[in-house]
C-alpha cells in the first residue's frame, strides 16, 4: 500500500511543528533543526516540513512505494501519461537514502515517487530532479 506524501517549506521550523502536531494529534517520527516528518495512519500520509526551502508553501507531492517493485510500478504509469519522468536511484535527501522518479504534472507541481531504502544523518545534497535546481543550501527538495 502506497502513502500520499507532502513536503511543506516553511518559515518558522518550531511554530509550524507546534501546530502540525497539534492538527495530527502527535509528535513528529523524525525531527531534525531543520526538518520534521510525521508518518501517519489516519490519514495515511507522509508528511514532510522543512526551513531550507528558496519559498514558503508546498514544494512537491508525491506517492511512497512500500517496495522497489511497486516504485517500478508507479514509473511504468508516469511514462504511459506521457510525461517526461527522472530516475534518481540511491539518492541521499531529507534524512534518507532512497530511489525516486521525479516529475512535474500539467499544472507545474513537482511529484516524488520513491522507495526509501535507509536512513541518512545528513539532509542530503541531491538536487530537486524535477527541475534540475540545486539550493544555496545544498538541498535535495527545494523547487
Amino acid at each position: 500500500m502506497k502513502r500520499f506524501h507532502v513536503h511543506v517549506a516553511v518559515n518558522d521550523l518550531e511554530q509550524s511543528i507546534r501546530f502540525y502536531s497539534a492538527l495530527f494529534g502527535s509528535e513528529p517520527a523524525v525531527k531534525k533543526p531543520d526538518y520534521a516528518k510525521w508518518m501517519l495512519e489516519d490519514p495515511r500520509i507522509n508528511f514532510a516540513i522543512s526551513d531550507r526551502c528558496s519559498k514558503t508553501g508546498v514544494d512537491h507531492l508525491g506517492l511512497q512505494a512500500e517496495s522497489g517493485d511497486e516504485l517500478e510500478e508507479i514509473g511504468t504509469r508516469l511514462a504511459q501519461a506521457d510525461v517526461s519522468t527522472t530516475a534518481q536511484k540511491g539518492a541521499n535527501c531529507c534524512y534518507a537514502k532512497s530511489d525516486k522518479y521525479w516529475t512535474i504534472d500539467p499544472q507545474g507541481v513537482a511529484w516524488e515517487s520513491f522507495h526509501t531504502l535507509d536512513n541518512v544523518p545528513v539532509y542530503g545534497s541531491d538536487s530537486h530532479a524535477a527541475t534540475g535546481k540545486e539550493s544555496t543550501k545544498a538541498a535535495c527538495c527545494t523547487r
